[in-house]
């Protein structure tokens, strides 16, 4: 087992994501991957009626939550309280957006969850991730979830390998990472907790947390 890799790891803020009971099932975040359908269908058994409203079949929004009419929302989803979905948002289904996060202009999602506080505000792509309380991807970043081979990714670590048996990897991102502007996540990165990614960065594989990653042979810790 990568201790560095796993979802208690990478999450440590319990109640900073209305599906952690179920995520911390796991052992590493991307095994969620394939059951956030199933664990927003859970979640929504029993969303109190009075915070939460079901726009439409499988769309389910808090009631304080802030959505654009021009922002598209697919099936199945979950936008939690005080969540802002801004103009010309594009959720494309089976993502769950945490209270308070921040979804913003010509911003696509899919398959993917957002933790309390996450902020993709900008022209970012996000698909087949899990982005961690407070996580920030800055204008323009965006992950890559597929490899061009199509081959099965794994998560680069200590120069080795880590299967994840999955062809659609995007990104974990734990809680409080930074990822500077026009940044691409190529398929597998993990960023550790309070890490930060320099802007134009291609990063691969993972990234310690408290370090700086300025360049594939210069990741420096914290201060």
């Amino acid at each position: 087992m990568r201790n560095e890799l796993t979802f208690s790891s990478l999450f440590c803020e319990p109640e900073r994501s209305i599906a952690y009971r179920y995520l911390s099932a796991y052992t590493y975040p991307w095994e969620a991957l394939d059951h956030i359908t199933a664990i927003i269908e859970a979640l929504a058994r029993d969303l109190p009626t009075d915070v939460y409203e079901e726009h439409s079949s499988g769309v389910w929004i808090a009631k304080t939550a802030k959505v654009a009419p021009s922002a598209y929302i697919g099936v199945p989803c979950i936008i939690c309280e005080e969540a802002e979905i801004r103009h010309g948002a594009f959720i494309r289904g089976a993502a769950i957006v945490g209270r308070g996060a921040v979804v913003g202009n010509s911003v696509e999602l899919k398959n993917c969850i957002l933790f309390d506080g996450a902020q993709v505000p900008h022209y970012n792509y996000v698909g087949d991730s899990i982005l961690g309380y407070r996580a920030h991807m800055g204008a323009g970043a965006v992950t890559s979830n597929v490899k061009g081979n199509k081959s099965l990714v794994t998560v680069r670590i200590d120069g080795e390998g880590m299967e994840t048996g999955r062809r659609k990897l995007g990104a974990i991102l734990g809680d409080y990472a930074e990822i500077g502007c026009n940044c691409v996540l190529n398929p597998g990165t993990v960023v550790g907790r309070n890490a930060q990614v320099y802007p134009l960065s291609s990063v691969r594989g993972y990234v310690p947390g408290d370090h700086i990653y300025k360049a594939s042979n210069q990741i420096i810790k914290k201060n």
